[in-house]
């Protein structure tokens, strides 16, 4: 079944054309905002500037600074039909309130922090369900930044040291909100190294398609398959389905892990990439001369 939803992902630490949680402040400059990834979420929802926007702050260590930096940042952007959502549990993932807020958003966006909290407040409870069902029936878009976009997929990195990534049973993955299938997420990914983190993955269940999200970067996907990357930086895709060997299974924990024909792809702004047959089109945009 295609998704009626869009589903937005972005690598954090944003600087142009979108709000970074880590650099709070906004630039004096506002017109990013025009071409950036904030701009863009608007955009491609139902009413524009006019929908319900719902903020979650879940993974943030600072919610309500992190909730003020937003409702400011898309002030700019003329929307103000924006609430912010600091749902702290379970019981609250479960309330009726919640739940109702949700399920009338037209735009859900799951800020920056530490995407463990995501998965366990959420999952299976009934604020989880109807965003599952209204990605899935609605028009609806869903974004996540940072921890946010780490969490939105089938399954989610969690844990992990950039320098040790190769080392058997140093990277840890468990359930995300399962938005998108067949692909694992990891975010700042160009500025702190973790493309270990990614080739690890890979290596460990090949099936899946491994997506590293640079900074001021995202991923709008369409369809359920079709993926645009935006932004200012880079996506690094790593495509295991092909991979020759690798001995994994044979080494003890802690030890490297050796790896065959692994296959990398970098996406940039306008590139596209799709899911289905797994096809990776560049965008050339036109040069022009300087007069």
């Amino acid at each position: 079944m295609v998704p009626k939803g869009k589903l937005i992902i972005i690598g954090g630490a944003i600087n142009t054309g979108s709000f970074a949680e880590t650099q709070f402040g906004l630039p004096e400059n506002m017109n990013f905002f025009e071409r950036g990834i904030l701009k863009r979420i608007t955009t491609e929802s139902v009413r524009d500037t006019q929908s319900r926007f719902e903020i979650i702050t879940t993974a943030s260590l600072m919610p309500e600074k992190v909730g003020e930096e937003y409702i400011k940042a898309y002030a700019q952007l003329d929307v103000h039909n924006l609430g912010v959502l600091n749902i702290t549990n379970r019981e609250e993932a479960n309330s009726d309130e919640n739940y109702e807020r949700i399920k009338a958003a037209e735009v859900i966006i799951f800020t920056g922090g530490d995407q463990l909290r995501l998965s366990s407040i959420f999952g299976g409870t009934k604020t989880h369900q109807i965003l599952l069902e209204k990605y899935k029936n609605e028009p609806v878009v869903i974004a996540g930044t940072s921890a946010g976009a780490a969490a939105s997929s089938k399954n989610m990195i969690y844990q992990g040291s950039s320098k040790d990534a190769l080392l058997k049973g140093e990277v840890k993955i468990t359930g995300g909100l399962g938005f998108i299938d067949d692909v694992i997420v990891d975010t700042h990914f160009v500025q702190r190294g973790r493309i270990g983190r990614l080739l690890y993955a890979a290596a460990s269940n090949p099936g899946i398609l491994g997506i590293g999200l640079g900074e001021d970067t995202g991923l709008f996907i369409s369809d359920g398959h079709t993926m645009e990357a935006i932004g200012s930086g880079m996506v690094i895709l790593v495509d295991g389905r092909n991979m020759a060997d690798t001995n994994l299974t044979d080494v003890e924990m802690g030890q490297p892990v050796s790896i065959k024909n692994m296959v990398v792809h970098v996406m940039c702004d306008g590139d596209v990439y799709d899911l289905n047959d797994h096809s990776l089109v560049i965008h050339h945009p036109k040069v022009v001369p300087i007069a």
